[in-house]
């Protein structure tokens, strides 16, 4: 475990739960919470796929307001998703950032039966689609797609995570 210089800053961020004004609604991503081990692929534009193995590291933020992961996916990707829930909608902001690949997305998620699902569009006019399936309190299957049409979607990211702790 890394110790912190900035110890007030790290208290200032963490929360142990969620806001008790909103805590029944922060329960669709509280799986999250915890650290994961990932196997997964992802399939670049260039055809070539990077199939490798990463982490997932999540926490309650910001006063239990928010949930923040960090994913890392060497070769691919190291990033960060803030996560908010925004009662005038009825679901939650993603906000995806990798400062590597110099990557910000933003995207609306929500319950959808069994799954979450999350959706936005990126600057070009693409359209992507990530989603949470197959969940259990031990593992879940993560699908990250894109569409030019909004209709037809190709898989770009592929992951399966296992929990390491809570």
């Amino acid at each position: 475990m890394i110790v912190s210089p900035y110890p007030s800053f790290v208290r200032a961020l963490l929360a142990e739960h969620p806001a008790e004004d909103r805590a029944d609604k922060m329960q669709l991503y509280a799986f999250l919470i915890g650290c994961w081990d990932m196997e997964g692929v992802v399939h670049r534009d260039d055809g070539t796929e990077n199939r490798n193995r990463g982490s997932i590291h999540a926490g309650w933020v910001l006063e239990g307001r928010a949930l923040q992961d960090v994913w890392i996916f060497p070769g691919s990707f190291y990033g960060t998703t803030l996560r908010v829930y925004d009662p005038s909608l009825d679901a939650w902001h993603i906000l995806w950032s990798d400062p590597l690949k110099q990557l910000y997305l933003r995207q609306l998620g929500r319950a959808r039966g069994a799954d979450i699902v999350q959706e936005g569009k990126v600057g070009d006019g693409i359209f992507t689609r990530w989603s949470f399936v197959e969940r259990t309190s031990h593992s879940f299957h993560w699908l990250g797609e894109r569409s030019a049409d909004g209709a037809t979607w190709q898989l770009q990211a592929e992951f399966f995570a296992r929990r390491t702790s809570a």
